[in-house]
């Protein structure tokens, strides 16, 4: 943290915000949770990066360990001990940008404000993290995802600028980066989701 705010200083304004938002992700996932996270646009892709960063090593290999290796080998004895040691700690997201043609289906035959919502009815526990992004707060789908979320007994997370919008009414976290341009906001998103990413994974994982 020290560090992030050495870095990027504006960022002090949502510190409080940002250390809950490490805490409920640590919480979720020791819980067996995930994360379910989206946004359109330049926000769609930073919910790809989210993923990407918690699903393989970000900063860390995450081997696997041994008793893992061979619980895994025991039931596939196909796997071999080459391939296992080429696969990494995951912790479980979903980037519910990604899922095009269930997007797509739905935007067509029902409504496209919903798609996010229905994502998160379909794939969405009690226990699990919902990440919305949107840099002004006011993205209709990604508004009515969070509100799906909270019905579910989901945590909210908002990741958000601006006055942070609706987003910041119906989320239980809100990271409201302290800048009202869009790209602005964009480039201090990355920061704070990259910091949430590491230390999520430094919690979890040694190596």
């Amino acid at each position: 943290m020290n560090e992030l705010l050495e870095r990027y200083p504006k960022l002090a304004a949502c510190k409080n915000e940002i250390i809950k938002a490490e805490n409920k992700l640590i919480e979720c996932y020791e819980g067996g949770g995930k994360l379910l996270v989206c946004g359109n646009g330049g926000s769609c892709a930073d919910a790809d990066h989210i993923v990407g960063e918690l699903m393989k090593g970000f900063l860390k290999k995450r081997p696997l360990s041994d008793c893992q290796k061979q619980n895994m080998m025991s039931k596939s004895p196909s796997l071999s001990e080459k391939t296992l040691e080429k696969l990494q700690g995951a912790l479980p997201a979903i980037s519910l940008c990604s899922l095009t043609a269930l997007n797509t289906a739905f935007s067509n035959d029902v409504d496209p404000e919903l798609i996010y919502a229905q994502n998160v009815f379909g794939l969405g526990s009690k226990g699990d993290v919902f990440i919305g992004i949107s840099t002004s707060g006011n993205a209709s789908n990604v508004y009515l995802a969070a509100c799906v979320a909270r019905s579910l007994g989901m945590t909210v997370i908002g990741l958000s600028g601006k006055d942070g919008g609706k987003l910041k009414e119906i989320s239980d976290i809100c990271i409201v980066a302290p800048e009202t341009e869009t790209y602005k906001i964009q480039e201090l998103h990355l920061p704070i989701y990259h910091y949430l990413c590491a230390a999520v994974e430094k919690h979890f994982f040694k190596e």
